[in-house]
Formats: structure tokens, sequence, C-alpha cells
């Protein structure tokens, strides 16, 4: 009697668990919910551009966009620029009653505070859906919700480039204004006014524009529908190598133990330093004269900075130039480094130190990121009985490839390029650009020799104070003992020792 009531765990009860929501115990695998995954896929997608579209929406309007023009169109241009979309502005002015006068420019910058938020939601809700799968994940599972992902999301970039374009005016003032966009290109500044770049572009084209003019922009939708793709891709493959609970395909198993601990340090320091940099941002609005824009600025561009200058810390080599009052827009002493460069100069950390010697300060923070990824990365990483030197080489070698990839991507990511050219039938009156991009090569190979310094270092400190381990995943236990099932999340205690102590 007693026998028939508790049956123990077969190829369908899942181990004591509801039957079809997770897998057996012995990892037998289970049908695709198709309904499951397109519903997840569309919880991932809304969330993920409701969040970037509020972020968008309120870091225009704080930096006064939504006086010049609609906010919607501007906000859905933005939303399609932080997911790696082309915008383009263009538009006609009135100079002096002629007609005939053509604004044009491209724009090339990722506004990466709304980005990021875009990515931390869409991996949050497609991590959560997979957990649901148990400790295992089927490989056709794993790519029917990711497809399903990947559609959803394109389909919504398509509509945002249907409405992301729009007109602003530009104001034209009295003698001696210019006149002036209320909007932002976020990621270098705040570049809020346009019309008060140092009495530069907007300004000698407002005084153009006396009586009337407008610059459009339209979002490139062939474009942004390929970098949608890449950026949608990027974000899911991070979101499944640096999650410490979710779930993998069978096989894949040594990458609880090889990738995650390190690729989950990097993640967590890259956005506890973008963190930190929103506190500053907040803490110089206090005392700025337009908290506003400072804040707009930073809801945009704070990764922009925070990264530009931990690669620079790091001693990646930049190449900008700049020519005209756009250079105005670089943060100090950027600009004094390229006001001129037309060619293009290179960027190190001597060559701004002459300028300036508190950018080495950039040198020790970036130095202490890194020390912080080694420690987290000995903390997530399973000892496994061998001695701290051991251990320390395991760790470095894991940073320097977690390190070197996210260097590079961040080099990558980070680079802006714009340019403005104000034309009257052919003849160009105003011109001015600045490109700033790092060099991917030397960012990969300086990006692992940090890591592998900070991760030995990290790995042999915690070794010796007995935080090695400590914080190891449950799903680290995977392919060591096969009887002994795990789930994604585990119990309190599973999540500090690396173990689960009883089914």
């Amino acid at each position: 009697m007693t026998s028939s009531a508790t049956p123990g765990p077969g190829p369908g009860s899942g181990g004591g668990r509801r039957g079809g929501t997770s897998p057996p115990a012995n990892g037998g695998a289970r049908r695709v919910p198709w309904g499951g995954a397109l519903l997840t896929a569309l919880a991932a997608v809304g969330w993920a551009y409701l969040g970037m579209a509020a972020v968008a929406a309120l870091a225009l309007h704080l930096l006064g966009a939504d006086t010049a023009g609609s906010l919607g169109p501007m906000t859905a241009a933005l939303v399609t620029m932080a997911v790696g979309g082309k915008v383009s502005p263009s538009g006609d002015v009135s100079v002096f009653g002629i007609s005939g006068a053509q604004a044009t420019g491209t724009i090339d910058v990722l506004p990466l505070g709304v980005g990021l938020t875009g990515a931390l939601l869409l991996a949050w809700v497609f991590l959560w859906s997979l957990r649901r799968a148990g400790a295992v994940v089927g490989v056709a599972e794993l790519l029917v919700r990711a497809l399903a992902v990947v559609v959803l999301f394109l389909a919504a970039l398509a509509g945002l480039g249907w409405a992301g374009h729009d007109t602003v005016s530009l104001r034209g003032g009295g003698p001696g204004r210019g006149g002036s966009i209320n909007g932002g290109f976020p990621g270098i500044g705040d570049l809020g006014d346009l019309g008060s770049f140092g009495s530069g572009l907007l300004k000698g084209l407002g005084t153009l524009a006396r009586d009337h003019g407008t610059v459009g922009f339209r979002v490139d939708t062939a474009a942004s529908m390929s970098g949608g793709v890449v950026w949608v891709v990027l974000v899911l493959a991070i979101a499944l190598l640096s999650s410490r609970y979710g779930p993998l395909p069978r096989g894949w198993a040594a990458l609880h133990r090889t990738v995650r601990p390190a690729a989950s340090a990097v993640r967590s320091v890259l956005v506890m330093a973008v963190c930190a940099g929103l506190l500053v941002a907040l803490y110089s609005a206090f005392t700025d004269d337009h908290p506003g824009r400072v804040v707009g600025g930073a809801l945009a561009g704070a990764p922009n900075g925070v990264w530009l200058g931990t690669a620079l810390g790091l001693f990646v080599p930049w190449h900008g130039a700049a020519t005209g009052p756009l250079a105005l827009l670089l943060p100090h002493p950027l600009d004094d480094v390229l006001r001129g460069a037309d060619s293009g100069r290179a960027i190190t950390m001597p060559e701004l130190a002459r300028y300036d010697g508190r950018v080495w300060l950039l040198t020790a923070a970036a130095a202490v990121m890194m020390l912080a990824a080694g420690v987290l990365t000995a903390a997530r990483t399973p000892v496994g009985g061998t001695s701290g030197w051991g251990f320390a080489g395991r760790c470095a070698v894991r940073l320097a490839v977690a390190s070197g990839v996210a260097l590079s991507l961040l080099v990558w990511i980070t680079g802006l390029s714009l340019d403005a050219d104000l034309s009257v039938f052919g003849f160009d009156a105003v011109g001015a650009s600045v490109t700033l991009h790092g060099n991917p090569a030397w960012a990969l190979l300086l990006g692992a020799g940090w890591g592998a310094a900070a991760g030995a270092v990290g790995a042999l400190l915690a070794h010796a104070t007995g935080a090695a381990g400590t914080w190891a995943a449950p799903l680290t236990a995977l392919g060591k003992d096969p009887e002994r099932p795990v789930r994604p999340g585990g119990d309190a205690p599973a999540r500090h020792t690396g173990r689960r102590d009883g089914v």
C-alpha cells in the first residue's frame, strides 16, 4: 500500500515535480512548448522595448528635445539607434528668404544607456523562461525560444522604423542670437541645446535661418534591421554565457564551470561601473545650472562614458578626428587633444596626461574593476580539490578570455561618428565632424593580459581567505555527479557551497 502511494521518479514525473514542467531527473528531454515559447518571447520583447522607450523618452524630455518636435518619433528614433539602427538627419532651410539650402548629416553612435536597459530586461525574461525547463534544456527548445525572441524583436523594430521620422524646428532669434534645437545625441555628453556649441554650428545656422527652417530625421529601415539582428543575437548569447542559474543543453555542462563564472564576473563589474557613473551624474546635477540636462544625458549615455574611460584606463589606443565646432562636444581633455586634428590623431593615456594628469585616475579605477572581477571569478568557480596555484591558473586563463572578448566588444560599441553639413545649392557653407574609434585587436590583447593578471591575483586572494568557490552556482555540479539532480536556482545553502545538501 505504501509503495503504491509513493511511486519513485519515473520518466514523466520530473523527479516529483509536476509532469510537463521540467525534465526528469535523468535529464530526459521534453516536448517543445510552442505556446509558452511564443508568450515568453512576447513578454521579453515587450518589456525590453517598454523599458527602452521609457528611458529614451525621459532622457529626451530632460534634455528639452520635446520643445522642438514631437517626443514620440524622437523616442522611436533613439530606441532604434540604441539597438544598432541607423538614423539620418536631413532638411530644408530658408536662407534670407531664398530656398534651396540643404542640411545633411550622419549619426553613428549607440545611446548605450537606452540599449543597456533593453538588454537587461530582454535577458532577464528570456532566462526566466528557460529556468522552467529544469537543470537541462533541450537544444530544440532553446532554439525555438531564441528564434521567437529574434523574430518578434525585429517585427517591433520594423514598426519603430516606420514611426521614427519627424521634423524639428530651427528657431531663429533676434540679432546676436542663434537658433537652437533642443535635442540630444546621448553618449558623448549633453548635446541638448544644439545652439550652445560654443557659438558653433547651429548658432551660425540659426543666423542664416532667421526666417524659418526645419531639420528632419528618418530611420534607415534596412540598415536598422541588420543592426537589430546583430544586437539581439549578441544579447541572447551574452545572457546564456554569463547567466549563473540558467540551464544549458546536455553536453554543454562544462560551460557552467569554465565560462560562466568569469563571464558573469565581467558582466557584474561592468554593470556596477555604470551604476557608479549614474550616481556621480546625479551628484553633479545638484551643483549644475541645468540639472535636467545632466540627468538626461546620463540616462541615455552613462555607459558610453564609463566604458570609454575603462578602455582608455586599460591603455587601449584610440584614434580620433574632429573638425569644426563639433570638437567642443568631446569631454576634456579629449577636446584639447583632437582640436584641429582634421586628419586624425592617436589617443593614448600618456598623450591625455600631457593635458590633464588626473586621467591616470582612470587607470587606477580600471585596475580596481579588474581585480574585483578576478575575486568574483574565484568566488564563483568551484575549487575542485586543486592547489592554490592550480586554481589561480585556471581562473587566470578563464578571466583572460572573458576580459579580452568583453573589452574588444566595448571598444566596438563605444565608437562614434558624427557629421553635419549645411549646403546651399551644392556649396558647403558649414561643416563639422567628430570620429572616435578604438583598436579592437589591441583591446583583445590588453583585455586578455589584464584579465590573466587580475584572475591570478584575485584567485590567490580568494583562496587565502577561504572565499574561493563559496559563491559557485549549483549548476556547476552538473556533469560531475549524474545521480544528483540539481535545480537551476538551487536552494539557499547551495548558492554558497556550490552543492545541494539533500533533495
